[in-house]
């Protein structure tokens, strides 16, 4: 079941690093854009459509990848105060009750209105460009069947914590600020000079 989970971790990182170079090419866009509209007066056609597809995919295909980190919005002032497993045990009935069919149906429902803009070839008809957007419309299926994934990943993570009541590895590629700043104060008090030096003079006494 671990390795399960670190394949399905591995994948689901190497798709978020992936798509998270759209946020270059979304910042060279609109710095474009600022630059044509204000220095030379010739504001561009597809600055607009070109922000909200490549931010709307990052935010589809992105999901799986926050999900893995564990970085998805949670009742922390609760959810932090239980033991592991009742944590798992939670965790686990919400995936089940609310997860997988929440994520099931936008699947159908975005295949289905994926699938008509494909058949139409739909163009934008707030871009003065025509900017197709039936690929667009594709990545909700896609930001679907990754969140799919990496939810099996998360109920084998909870089975694994509920067996040991420790949860499994994570990846950690990024760490929160606020968890940097807990290992940071912890590393300050056990390196405390004072402490140090209090202890210190109890072992001379």
């Amino acid at each position: 079941m671990l390795q399960v989970i670190h394949t399905i971790d591995r994948f689901t990182t190497w798709v978020g690093r992936s798509f998270a170079w759209l946020i270059l090419l979304m910042a060279f866009g609109m710095g474009y854009e600022v630059l044509s509209r204000y220095l030379f007066g010739a504001p561009t056609a597809w600055a607009y459509d070109m922000s909200y597809i490549l931010y709307g995919t990052l935010f589809m295909v992105g999901g799986a990848y926050t999900l893995s980190r564990n970085a998805h919005v949670r009742g922390d002032f609760l959810y932090r105060l239980w033991k592991p497993r009742t944590q798992a045990r939670v965790e686990l009935t919400l995936y089940i009750l609310f997860f997988f069919p929440g994520i099931l149906a936008l699947v159908f429902a975005g295949g289905s209105y994926a699938a008509r803009s494909w058949q139409y070839m739909e163009t934008s008809v707030f871009s003065p460009a025509g900017i197709p957007i039936f690929h667009f419309k594709t990545m909700l299926v896609v930001g679907g069947v990754l969140m799919l994934i990496q939810g099996v990943a998360q109920v084998c993570r909870c089975i694994v914590c509920i067996r040991t009541g420790e949860w499994p590895p994570e990846v950690r590629d990024v760490t929160e600020l606020e968890d940097q700043l807990l290992e940071q104060s912890g590393q300050n008090e056990t390196n405390n000079p004072l402490d140090n030096a209090s202890t210190v003079g109890g072992n001379e006494r």
